[in-house]
């Protein structure tokens, strides 16, 4: 009887856990920490090393103001803080000052997180959110920043202008870009955020991710796109844009590793359906309209109405009767108590 354990439902064992889902997420995330170190310097370091520490820090404070014992703080420490914070590391600029790291990761864990009861409580995607707190707090050392990073000459022409590629096709047309579409893919000469430069790095990332099971592919996938094909239909069904949309900017790393947070996303298959081909398309008619990068504003909304689309996507339970056949029921009742009344 000494070896009975009873816990409250569903009992349910599985040798994964969130610490090891988080530690794959971490490795994951190694060949675009590599190359933004490589093409960005020991800058990107720096603000990925003070944007991590942050994060971690906060939480561990958090936990210390509650009277949480520091052996229970490590014990129970499952890496969620740290992935936060590397995250958002890498939807910054490598020439950031320190404070803007640091802010942007102490509001991710301490109100975004942490506030709303820990992992698994959060309503919102932590790292987005701080990225968005970054760029509307910091709005002109975000900018600034933008353009003094990786302008490179390429064939002859200096990149000059928005934060991205990307910015400049949305604000210029294509005669703007002087990259290649192998550029943008390898993030040579790209200009932008540390983490968003290198799309084959990122999609390494996600393929571990497929293999180890963590992420399902179709789902990133139907986010990128159904962004790029939006794209092309606003464009006039200029295809050339399909390429350019898909490979500037955040979306690589928006969709595989912050659009598939599983706190943040749909609980159903119907749901999810919806929920990322409704980003992708929120994604491209913001970038149409606004002319600048939207993915973190993107997701950021779509999260907000995740707990609608599991509710608008709830499955039948085993059973009872679908809704069209309970209607018609309905108005049959209705007809009949009409017709013996007469």
């Amino acid at each position: 009887m000494e070896n009975i354990i009873v816990s409250d439902s569903p009992h349910i064992r599985s040798p994964r856990t969130t610490k090891g889902i988080m530690l794959d997420v971490l490795i994951a995330l190694i060949p675009a920490v590599i190359m933004g170190c490589v093409y960005f310097g020991y800058k990107a370091a720096i603000v990925l090393g003070i944007s991590m520490a942050s994060a971690v820090a906060t939480e561990f404070i958090w936990l210390l103001c509650k009277k949480t014992k520091p052996k229970y703080i490590l014990k129970q420490f499952d890496y969620t803080s740290l992935v936060t914070g590397l995250l958002l590391g890498l939807t910054l600029s490598s020439s950031m000052p320190w404070y803007v790291p640091m802010f942007a990761s102490v509001f991710a864990i301490g109100i975004v997180k942490m506030l709303f009861g820990g992992t698994g409580k959060n309503i919102v995607n932590p790292a987005i959110t701080g990225r968005i707190f970054a760029v509307i707090s910091f709005q002109s050392i975000m900018i600034g920043g933008w353009l003094n990073t990786a302008i490179a000459p390429i064939d002859g022409n200096v990149i000059t202008g928005g934060a991205t590629v990307l910015t400049e096709m949305l604000n210029n047309g294509k005669s703007a870009i002087y990259l290649s579409n192998l550029d943008l893919f390898l993030g040579t000469g790209v200009m932008g955020c540390i983490g968003e430069t290198s799309k084959l790095a990122l999609l390494l990332g996600g393929v571990y991710l497929v293999v180890r099971k963590v992420i399902d592919w179709k789902w990133p996938t139907i986010y990128i796109l159904v962004t790029g094909l939006m794209t092309v239909f606003l464009n006039k069904f200029d295809f050339a844009y399909f390429l350019p949309s898909i490979l500037s900017g955040g979306l690589f790393i928006g969709a595989i590793f912050m659009a598939t947070d599983y706190v943040t996303s749909p609980h159903t298959k119907a749901a999810r359906y919806a929920y990322y081909i409704s980003i992708g398309l929120l994604t491209a008619i913001l970038r149409k309209a606004t002319h600048m990068e939207v993915v973190s504003f993107a997701i950021l909304l779509m999260n907000l109405i995740v707990p609608l689309f599991d509710q608008w996507f709830r499955p039948r339970p085993f059973g009872s009767t679908p809704l069209r056949e309970r209607i018609q029921q309905k108005f049959i009742n209705k007809g009949g108590k009409s017709n013996e009344s007469k």
